[in-house]
């Protein structure tokens, strides 16, 4: 196998040209589209299988980059506790799973816009019945099995965040040759 070594002026210019695809199928998201305007964040829509956002690299043929090059990154978004309980439903929960299993090999994380998300689910305080012991329990049980990890932030941040995560993680692959 071979790749290319990119100088840090190089990455720098790469990056530059990063795109964020947002799921054809994500609602209630203008404040993320806002900060991706604001910060002048290239993003295109378009259906993704896993997750709400990933990040791709367009064909950049001076710079060694022949075609777009799509990884295999993912963003869920959720709201809160809530929505990740309507998520355990009984009726629901297997569309879930299956979005899990869908992001086996690959970097998925969940963002829920809750800075409180832990202290919510650990005193109860969502609308679900489900019991905040047995949901902890459910939720650390699929983290392990299906390798993914849970973060909580304030709404305000989440659009910051999507964008550093899938910035940084192309800066890595550009810098040791995982393009």
């Amino acid at each position: 196998m071979t790749h290319f070594k990119y100088t840090d002026k190089e990455i720098n210019e790469l990056v530059k040209t990063m795109i964020i695809i947002m799921d054809t199928r994500e609602k209630n998201s203008v404040h993320i589209i806002d900060y991706f305007k604001q910060k002048n964040v290239q993003m295109k829509i378009q259906k993704i299988d896993t997750g709400d956002y990933s990040f791709m690299l367009p064909a950049n043929p001076e710079m060694g980059v022949m075609r777009d090059t799509y990884f295999k990154s993912f963003v869920e978004r959720k709201n809160s506790v809530d929505e990740i309980c309507g998520n355990l439903q009984k009726d629901t929960q297997q569309a879930f799973i299956n979005e899990l299993i869908r992001s086996q090999g690959n970097r998925f994380v969940i963002f829920v816009e809750d800075e409180h998300f832990d202290e919510n689910l650990a005193q109860g305080k969502y609308r679900s019945k489900y019991d905040p012991k047995a949901l902890k329990g459910r939720l650390e049980s699929l983290k392990v099995k299906y390798n993914f990890e849970i973060c909580p932030m304030s709404k305000t941040l989440i659009g910051h965040n999507i964008y550093h995560r899938f910035l940084y993680q192309l800066r890595h692959f550009l810098k040791y040759g995982q393009l």
